[in-house]
C-alpha cells in the first residue's frame, strides 16, 4: 500500500500555470472549498482551519496535522497502521488544482483537485 501513496508523488505536466501558495490565509481559503481529491486513486482528503487532516485513500483511514510555516505546509500523516513521517511541502494551485511538493518543493508532487 505504502508503495501505492507514494506512486502519487510523480511529476506532474509542466505546462500546467500553477502559483505559490506563499500565506496560511490563502491555504486555508483554498481548503475551505472542498475536499481534496486525487484522479487516478481513490483518495479524499480534507484538511482542516484547526490544523487536522482526515479522510481516505485507497480503503484507509488517513489522520494527521499539519501546520504552516515559513510558507510551506508541514505535515504528519498516519494512513491506516503506517506513519507517514513529518515532511513540509510547497503548495502551488491552478484553478481547482492543488500541487503539493515534498522537501520544500525539492522532491516528488502530488496533484489533487478541490472538489
Amino acid at each position: 500500500m505504502k508503495a501505492i501513496l507514494f506512486a502519487l508523488l510523480l511529476p506532474t505536466a509542466a505546462a500546467a500555470e500553477f502559483n505559490v501558495v506563499s500565506d496560511r490565509s490563502t491555504f486555508v481559503g483554498l481548503m475551505q472549498e472542498g475536499q481534496l481529491k486525487h484522479s487516478l486513486f481513490p483518495i479524499r482528503l480534507r484538511v482542516t482551519p484547526d490544523g487536522l487532516i482526515d479522510g481516505e485513500a485507497v480503503g484507509s483511514t488517513v489522520t494527521g496535522s499539519w501546520q504552516w510555516d515559513n510558507g510551506y505546509f508541514c505535515r504528519t500523516m498516519a494512513w491506516g497502521d503506517r506513519e507517514i513521517p513529518f515532511n513540509c511541502q510547497l503548495v502551488e494551485v491552478d484553478g481547482r488544482k492543488v500541487r503539493f511538493t515534498e522537501n520544500q518543493g525539492q522532491g516528488r508532487a502530488a496533484t489533487f483537485r478541490i472538489d
